[in-house]
């Protein structure tokens, strides 16, 4: 067993290291594997230093969704801090994944999809790829609808007519389609300007969303004379209260859809290290910017929510409608650019990245990252996130929960790849050659599919009683609760254990 892991080890050391950062040494351009926009980022390309990637989090999780996001656990029986809590909690767990799947990146300069070929092949990357792609496509769908909802709402202070128009066939108005394909254009028009403008615009957002929150914040207070009534009231699950005792049955499925948030940038996260200038910088960045950032955004979220119901005698979580209420012009505009700022710049950061690299990656020579962004659009168009959003309590165990599933074992399986076998160490030319150490059998890793089947198998009955097509007994039901930790768990131990004790056959070795 020691000398199969030695064997590994030394043969996927390719090209030296020079301190923390690999390059590559071999023109390996002309392999079908090779593109632009999939080889690794040269050292005079990783100019991203601790601020860049704290500003990244920054930005991404000071957006509307974050904003609303306590939402659904309040409503499904949290007291604030319980509500907020859980949104640090989930965020704290899934930065683990998110610093380890980043580690490669930094090291190595690749994104997400070459980072897979590793453990599934060169060919079964496709696979992960592809199943964090569609997911983006969703959330792209679903950022988009709320930019464009935003437009919208503010539009139609100014003219109310447009509320009253009747409703198409995908039922929503003609005007509401208008603002949504504006936004959308918008969003496509940044990721043709390329990687840097996306740095340069998250930059801009991270303290602008950060600021405009506070002053939002301290409004509330000031016009309500203190928070309101949401920060005293008790939980659901207290002594005496509607559901006590039965906080643990609940707490599971929550935590779960708060991880499930940012599962998905827990893959996919060297799309973005791999222009980290060194790992001190990934992780640092990473730290600062994600789970604090989610908690202070989702309590300002509940406070000034619990603030509207003393100032307008109703509570109003979405932050759109609040604005919507201040009659100034020169507020509008105001608010209207810095939500289609905000909003911009999670979707073009969050869910356009990846999927774009991961549409690439299917035909690297004839797909560029271009063209995969193009066409996460116009699958977030299709999948009509208006009704994905429809329900804020499916949107959190449904939505969230349920892939948080899928993408649970895809991160077992490159964990226990990169780090359980490889100990980090990756031949860089041999991700892009092909029958070369990672190609396996005809470009598949059989192991990794086998081991992300076991991981995902456990929660799909779960799933399927959630949306209501079968019935189940009740473990399934717990089961799908843990569902991320769940597959994350089986998938991790499965394949580690499965590439031990097959390690002497070769092609499933990364042997040179």
């Amino acid at each position: 067993m020691a000398s199969t892991i030695e064997r590994m080890s030394s043969a996927d050391q390719g090209p030296a290291a020079t301190g923390e950062i690999v390059e590559l040494t071999t023109d390996v351009s002309g392999s079908p594997y090779y593109s632009k926009d999939m080889a690794p980022v040269p050292r005079a390309g990783r100019k991203w230093g601790t601020w860049d990637i704290a500003a990244l989090w920054i930005s991404m999780s000071a957006c509307i969704p974050t904003y609303m996001l306590a939402s659904a656990l309040i409503s499904g029986g949290m007291n604030w801090w319980e509500a907020v809590l859980t949104i640090f909690l989930g965020n704290a767990i899934v930065l683990i994944p998110m610093v380890l799947n980043a580690h490669a990146g930094t090291r190595y300069g690749i994104p997400f999809p070459v980072y897979c070929r590793a453990s599934f092949g060169l060919r079964g990357a496709n696979v992960p790829a592809m199943l964090r792609a569609l997911v983006a496509c969703g959330w792209f769908g679903i950022q988009t609808w709320i930019g464009g909802g935003a437009i919208y709402q503010i539009l139609c202070v100014w003219f109310p007519k447009m509320a009253e128009l009747p409703q198409t066939w995908v039922g929503i108005n003609i005007a509401q389609i208008g603002c949504f394909l504006f936004f959308w254009l918008v969003n496509i028009a940044v990721i043709y300007a390329g990687i840097e403008s996306i740095r340069v615009l998250l930059n801009i957002k991270a303290p602008l969303l950060i600021a405009l929150g506070l002053i939002l914040l301290g409004w509330a207070y000031s016009q309500a004379g203190g928070f309101g009534p949401m920060l005293s009231t008790p939980s659901a699950f207290a002594p005496g209260q509607p559901k006590q005792g039965q906080f643990w049955e609940y707490f599971p499925a929550a935590l779960t859809g708060m991880i499930g948030f940012w599962a998905t940038l827990s893959l996919n996260i060297p799309d973005f290290s791999r222009y980290a200038r060194s790992q001190k910088a990934q992780i640092i960045g990473q730290t600062i910017g994600l789970p604090t950032t989610m908690a202070l955004y989702s309590f300002i979220g509940v406070a000034v929510t619990s603030a509207t119901v003393v100032i307008y005698g109703k509570s109003i979580w979405d932050p759109v409608e609040l604005l919507t209420r201040f009659k100034n012009p020169a507020v509008l505009i105001l608010a209207m650019l810095a939500l289609c700022i905000a909003t911009l710049a999670t979707n073009i950061a969050a869910n356009v990245v990846s999927p774009a690299n991961d549409f690439a990656h299917l035909f690297p020579k004839r797909i560029s990252f271009r063209t995969g962004g193009l066409i996460t659009g116009v699958l977030g168009i299709l999948m009509q996130p208006w009704k994905l959003l429809a329900d804020p309590t499916g949107y959190i165990f449904t939505w969230l929960g349920g892939y948080s599933g899928l993408l649970g074992a895809v991160g077992g399986i490159l964990i226990a790849d990169y780090f359980w076998m490889r100990r980090t160490k990756l031949n860089l030319d041999g991700l892009y050659m092909k029958n070369g150490p990672y190609f396996y059998q005809g470009g598949i890793n059989p192991i990794a599919l086998l081991a992300l089947a076991a991981g995902i198998a456990p929660c799909v009955p779960g799933f399927l009683a959630d949306i209501k097509v079968i019935s189940v007994p009740w473990i399934w039901s717990t089961l799908y609760h843990y569902s991320w930790f769940l597959s994350f768990g089986i998938s991790f131990l499965l394949y580690g254990l499965l590439t031990l004790a097959t390690g002497k056959n070769k092609p499933l070795v990364a042997a040179a």
